[in-house]
Formats: C-alpha cells, structure tokens, sequence
C-alpha cells in the first residue's frame, strides 16, 4: 500500500497492461451498478446546475464528497470559476428535475431555474432544490484530472437532511426509486 500523498504512476506503465476496453462497453457494465441521482449546483453570477451521479462520500474526519465532472460539461467550467459546490440528493419524486437538468437543450444560467423553487444555500449561494431529501454545501479543497473527467474533492461546509419519501435511483439506463426503510 503507497502512502495517501504518493503519486501514483498510470496504472500501464505500473503493470505493462494495456486496456482493451471500449467505452461503450464500460458504460455498459457501469449501468449494473445502481446509483441515487443529484442535482450539482453553482451559485453566484455564472448560476448553473447539472444531474449526475458521479457523487460520493469520501471522508467522514474532515467531512468531505467527491463529484466527477467531464471536462467538455458546462459545470466543469462553471465549478472551477467558483471553487464551491452545492450537492442536492433527488427524492424519488424528483425525476422531472433530473431530466430538466440533464437536458443539454435547456436555457442556461438564471433562465433554468425559471419553473424550479429552490433557494440559494447559506454558505455558498449554490441553489438548494426544494423537496430534495438532503442538501450539502461544499468548498473545492482538490481536483484531480482523470481522462476526461475531473475529480473535485469538497470540503462539506454544511449539510441537511430534507423530506423523508424514498430516493430517486439510476440503474440499467432507467430511472427508479428506493422506498425509505421502516
């Protein structure tokens, strides 16, 4: 086991292996693998929002996320300008707004915002989306590039929890919903 601040070399040139796989292969295989769904969030003059499900816990000592972002996505751009980030965890009834917040086509800035009741988060500003079932706050405290993603570590900030239906989930390209246990 290397040391948590080593740098690792690419796994190729650790191993000589080289990959075979075709990325609509990975996608494939990676949409076996059931995930909730969040709507990333931006505040301040470049407002912006994206869905994604790239997002997870990291560390609880300092309470910190992860979100990976492709470079070529508008958030990419917009979450770099900030250096902070809000996280809002769908509830299963929130499929709309996934979908609204995916679509490429739809206006940017302010203008997506126009039929969604949200309010800006206390600490960063990032829009807080209502009836989500929890929403985080984050500061960007790293990134690390990875093919052509990136990867943006954040600092939580601030962290609530919202409604208590059941979670809206992503599996095998479909939306779906995890009812809350009792």
């Amino acid at each position: 086991m290397t040391p948590a601040s080593a740098e690792l070399e690419p796994a190729a040139s650790r191993t000589g292996l080289r990959t075979s796989v075709e990325a609509t292969s990975l996608r494939d295989v990676m949409s076996q693998f059931a995930t909730g769904v969040t709507v990333l969030t931006v505040g301040g003059d470049h407002i912006h929002a994206m869905t994604a499900n790239a997002f997870s816990s990291v560390s609880l000592a300092p309470p910190t996320v992860l979100v990976s972002i492709d470079h070529s996505a508008v958030m990419f751009d917009e979450l770099t300008g900030a250096g902070h980030f809000g996280v809002n965890i769908l509830a299963a009834g929130q499929q709309s707004l996934a979908r609204h917040f995916a679509d490429k086509k739809r206006a940017l800035g302010l203008a997506q915002f126009d039929d969604v009741e949200w309010a800006p988060g206390e600490r960063t500003g990032a829009p807080l989306l209502a009836g989500a079932l929890a929403w985080l706050e984050c500061d960007v405290i790293d990134a690390h590039a990875s093919g052509d993603h990136t990867i943006f570590v954040g600092r939580v900030l601030d962290c609530r929890r919202g409604c208590d239906d059941g979670a809206l989930t992503f599996f095998d390209g479909k939306f779906g919903h995890a009812p809350r246990a009792a």
